[in-house]
């Protein structure tokens, strides 16, 4: 497999810098918060599994097991509603990240239902904080799907 093009955010001038200094910005606003680093890297990736993206995939497990995250429950993000390994703020933060992510799925994408879960377990400023991160992972997802940007892992066994 081959990229299509560089990312977009190489190409662009400053444009990496500005998204680089975006997420700072929010990791920075998720510890003040209480955002579980953990919390927003299993947003993250299940945005980027419905995307689609093998790159921010890779990544956001790679973080999310730097942060402490286990593997068992990495593998279950994409089934998380069939499993008891999240407590009620993740499966919140989860279930936002799905409507966020699948816009066009539905008449009211993300439904009262949903955002008042999530305002339920987090205050303003970390729903911002959430919202705000899971835009960002699915911009980053729109740049490597459309160019098709490869994961740079190992074939393994």
């Amino acid at each position: 497999m081959k990229s299509r093009m560089d990312s977009p955010v190489m190409i662009v001038p400053d444009a990496s810098q500005a998204l680089q200094a975006l997420g700072k910005a929010l990791f920075a606003s998720a510890e003040q918060t209480g955002i579980p680093s953990r919390t927003l890297f299993l947003a993250y990736l299940r945005a980027s599994q419905i995307n689609g993206d093998s790159v921010c995939v890779e990544l956001h497990s790679r973080n999310a097991l730097a942060a402490g995250e286990s593997t068992e429950r990495l593998l279950a993000v994409s089934a998380w509603r069939e499993t008891n390994g999240f407590n009620d703020a993740e499966r919140a933060a989860l279930a936002l990240s799905e409507s966020v992510t699948r816009l066009s799925d539905r008449e009211d994408p993300v439904p009262d239902e949903i955002f008042n879960e999530a305002a339920r377990h987090f205050d303003v400023a970390a729903l911002a904080t959430l919202i705000a991160g899971i835009a960002t992972a699915n911009l980053w997802n729109r740049f490597n799907v459309s160019t098709r940007q490869i994961a740079t892992v190992s074939a393994g066994k």
